[in-house]
């Protein structure tokens, strides 16, 4: 009875410590990135050109957003219906 006991205690323990390695990794990386100093802005660049890049971005995902949807509603082509009738 009691190496069950042993078991499950030492089940227990290895989940524990995994956990706490994860966390441990998780933090080191959070903190890693926020000292790599990850910034939009980079050396030499003023805040005008920062705000150019931004727009032109935004204005390039929004156009690619639409080509997106407009495949989906297959409004991207023309139609191959005819107006015609065919007998």
């Amino acid at each position: 009875m009691k190496s069950v006991m042993a078991v499950d205690d030492r089940k227990e323990r290895r989940r524990t410590f995994r956990l706490r390695l994860f966390m441990f990794a998780a933090g080191l990386y959070v903190c890693l990135l926020l000292l790599a100093g990850c910034t939009t802005r980079q050396p030499g660049e003023t805040a005008a050109e920062v705000h150019r890049k931004h727009h032109r971005v935004g204005s390039l995902n929004s156009q690619m957003m639409m080509a997106d949807i407009d495949k989906f509603l297959l409004l991207d082509k023309p139609s191959m219906l005819t107006d015609r009738r065919i007998p």
